[in-house]
């Protein structure tokens, strides 16, 4: 199979998870007291944060490759016949360009509660981002799985799993631990753009990549 650009624009789908994944591990580094066990990745980046300009640099690169890769799978699936499979792609595209624009017009005020106009909007964001997320990978994982893309539809139910343990982790357990249920919510959205960006990459959206298996 011949690459072409766009078959390279899947894998800064990876560099997308390589860059929030930084963000992640290092910008503790510059929030003295912060506990990761109990506190939101999204304290790191908080207006007012000790950490948020260390966060900002290491997740420059996790929006703009996030979204060049999911639309460079957008464009693939003309070519990909099963239609919850392209439906579900497509829902996961506008759960990205949601996350993106949303946290970026409104992050988390470090210090104020949940009454915080900023806040409610933030966490209004999230609310659309979790139901888009959820929505698409239970579309992917079926029509994937119709389709014959076994590998594909597995990680969507892995990450699909994750999300729903986050959220319920967030939900029923002990505040300490809010911070490393809350993880696994965030971090299956990431992983899996960069699952679809290495499909792409590998040509798995090509037209008869079934029968050439």
């Amino acid at each position: 199979m011949k690459r072409t650009l766009l078959h390279f624009c899947g894998l800064l789908g990876v560099v997308s998870l390589l860059s929030y994944t930084a963000m992640v591990v290092f910008s503790p580094l510059a929030y003295p007291g912060y506990d990761w066990l109990s506190m939101a990745v999204s304290d790191l980046s908080a207006v007012g944060a000790p950490s948020a300009a260390l966060a900002s640099r290491l997740n420059a690169l996790f929006a703009p490759c996030g979204i060049v890769s999911i639309m460079a799978v957008c464009v693939s699936m003309e070519h990909v016949t099963e239609r919850l499979l392209r439906l579900g792609v497509y829902f996961f595209c506008a759960m990205e360009w949601v996350c993106t624009v949303g946290y970026e017009m409104f992050p988390w005020v470090s210090g104020a509660d949940g009454a915080d106009p900023q806040n409610i909007m933030h966490l209004l964001v999230t609310v659309l981002v979790v139901v888009f997320s959820i929505a698409s990978l239970i579309l992917i994982a079926w029509g994937a799985r119709k389709g014959k893309h076994k590998a594909l539809s597995a990680w969507a139910v892995l990450c699909l799993a994750m999300m729903l343990l986050g959220a319920m982790g967030t939900g029923v357990m002990p505040e300490a631990v809010f911070g490393l249920f809350e993880r696994f919510s965030t971090f299956s959205a990431v992983i899996f753009n960069a699952v679809l960006g290495v499909c792409l990459f590998a040509g798995k959206f090509e037209k008869g990549y079934e029968m050439k298996r």
